[in-house]
């Protein structure tokens, strides 16, 4: 089975690496607190906390590579409590076990943005996360020379079973069952979405690369931009349904997120949703490949695994 791969965390992104990686008779080891229930047995499962560095060592000895898939609750103080101390665990661990990493990071370090995000982008010092996410950066790029790290930045992700979107059980989900989509985003904002199986598939092209293409970071490739509205229509016509759309409006978040905490860390994210929000991922593409999934099938397989049932988080 070749080299041992170690996942961490098995969410929507890691489940994708780990279907792609195990299609390809990959030896792959999945990594977080809990046996996921639908981990399949020809992949290995060791518990491991991110937060404990002796249990992270643990779990990249003898690997060649690892995939950073993990996330923290959606809250500014956890972020930078915890961040940090788990980044430090897993390049500790990869120096040691001499180890690459591909890292699956966001966008938030840019911060506010009026032209489409590259990487030579500046990072941002303003608000909680952002900042915490600037400062992994610096962090893995100071360990350059020690440790080989690549970082795949992606924007909102969608996809089948994928719940915890933007797009996912408030979007997709509510049309599946005939009910009216309630984003926390302007629907009619251009805003690029990525595909979670696209992304598994650059995670895994990452995995693959020959060193040069690490100690960067690389932007994950979407379709062309368009609106949630548009994505949520195309959809919605694949299975027969009718695309009911409204939005939290943005000035409401402060308030709102005094009585509902899902909310309260999405006060200080309002500058992705509140101008037209566009990733160039030409450095990627100009390198690797450029057929992403088109929303007239990204749109439409999600949109029936909702229907079907399939719903994850």
């Amino acid at each position: 089975m070749g080299e041992a791969i170690v996942v961490f965390g098995y969410g929507p992104v890691g489940r994708a690496t780990v279907e792609r990686l195990v299609a390809e008779g990959r030896n792959v080891t999945v990594a977080q607190r809990r046996r996921p229930n639908d981990l399949a047995a020809v992949v290995r499962f060791v518990g491991c906390d991110v937060l404990d560095g002796a249990q992270v060592a643990g779990a990249v000895a003898g690997a060649s590579e690892i995939v950073v898939a993990i996330g923290f609750a959606y809250d500014g103080a956890v972020w930078r409590r915890s961040w940090p101390a788990a980044m430090a665990n897993l390049l500790h661990a990869c120096e040691a076990a001499g180890a690459r990493m591909v890292f699956l990071d966001n966008l938030y370090m840019y911060g506010p943005q009026d032209h489409p995000l590259t990487e030579a982008t500046p990072l941002t010092t303003i608000g909680a996360k952002p900042a915490v996410r600037a400062d992994l950066t610096r962090q893995w790029m100071a360990a350059a020379g020690r440790v080989r790290v690549a970082a795949l930045r992606a924007p909102d992700f969608y996809g089948p079973g994928v719940g915890l979107s933007h797009l996912g059980d408030v979007g997709f989900g509510a049309i599946a069952r005939g009910r009216r989509a309630v984003l926390i985003s302007p629907p009619d904002m251009p805003h690029d979405f990525a595909y979670v199986p696209d992304i598994g598939r650059a995670v895994v092209t990452l995995l693959e690369a020959p060193d040069d293409a690490y100690g960067q970071a690389w932007h994950m490739p979407c379709a062309p931009t368009t609106t949630p509205r548009r994505i949520l229509e195309t959809g919605a016509r694949a299975i027969g349904a009718t695309a009911r759309v409204s939005a939290v409006p943005l000035w409401a978040l402060p308030a709102l997120g005094l009585a509902v905490p899902s909310l309260r860390g999405m006060v200080e994210m309002r500058f992705q949703w509140d101008r037209p929000y566009r990733v160039d991922a030409s450095k990627f593409t100009a390198r690797f490949w450029a057929d992403v999934t088109p929303f007239e099938v990204g749109a439409a397989q999600t949109a029936q695994a909702f229907r079907d049932g399939v719903g994850r988080g």
